[in-house]
């Protein structure tokens, strides 16, 4: 654990000391407000230092707490990674860490710092007539905080659109978005099963103006409700602004 932190501190010490402009020009912030009928309202803070004509050091932060996440510890997310930029593509693979007690023991003990480790992509797409997003992300269990008969928790995050810019401040698209339980491990032995907790499917419409706008995603939920899904329906709400 401490070696995994100790990481974290060499890749922000490098990102702040390894300057050659000044840090306005090549320092990107990324603001966004999101909300969904799973998670409740999570903001979410970006930084990307560019270090090079097509790549960058990122950052990023999630207040899951803000929302159901309340009852998983404060649940909390902060992760770093590389973007670097391949024609219209942008891929910015990163590895993020939680505090909480979701993963390590299914919101059963107090929250912890190391509750869980989150390798994740996330790979944009922009031309003049198109956009799209793809994110893959794992929640894994970094950290055992069960007693006899409690578990830990993994999941899978993962969803992928595809849009029109229709004007310059209007857009639309679909929208595919999964949350799945991915199992865990009792503490005493034996392991549990994975089942979809939501998969959305519907269309997006999305509104800006310059670096800010909002985007409101809905649709089915057509994850099996015999299989522990929730809800029927799928909606996601985002307000964002890029400085």
């Amino acid at each position: 654990m401490k070696k995994i932190f100790t990481l974290l501190f060499v890749m922000v010490a490098f990102s702040v000391f390894a300057q050659e402009e000044s840090t306005d020009d090549k320092l990107s912030v990324g603001l966004s407000l999101n909300s969904d009928m799973f998670f409740g309202l999570n903001p979410m803070m970006t930084f990307s230092y560019d270090v090079s004509d097509t790549g960058s050091l990122t950052a990023y932060g999630i207040q899951w707490g803000a929302g159901t996440g309340s009852a998983w510890g404060q649940w909390t997310e902060f992760g770093l990674g590389y973007n670097f930029s391949a024609g219209d593509f942008d891929i910015n693979p990163q590895l993020g860490f939680t505090f909480g007690s979701l993963l390590s023991s299914g919101t059963a003990q107090e929250g912890i710092i190391g509750d869980g480790i989150v390798p994740n992509l996330t790979v944009n797409y922009d031309t003049d007539q198109f956009e799209g997003q793809l994110y893959f992300g794992y929640y894994a269990a970094l950290s055992d905080n069960t007693e006899d008969t409690q578990f830990t928790t993994n999941y899978l995050h993962y969803w992928l659109n595809f849009g029109y810019k229709a004007t310059s401040y209007f857009s639309f698209g679909g929208h595919v978005e999964t949350l799945s339980f991915a199992g865990g491990s009792v503490n005493g032995g034996g392991d549990l099963d994975g089942n979809d907790v939501y998969t959305g499917v519907g269309p997006y419409v999305q509104f800006t103006k310059g670096n800010a706008g909002m985007r409101l995603s809905f649709g089915a939920n057509i994850a099996d409700e015999d299989d522990g899904a929730i809800a029927d329906d799928f909606y996601k709400l985002s307000f964002f602004v890029n400085l």
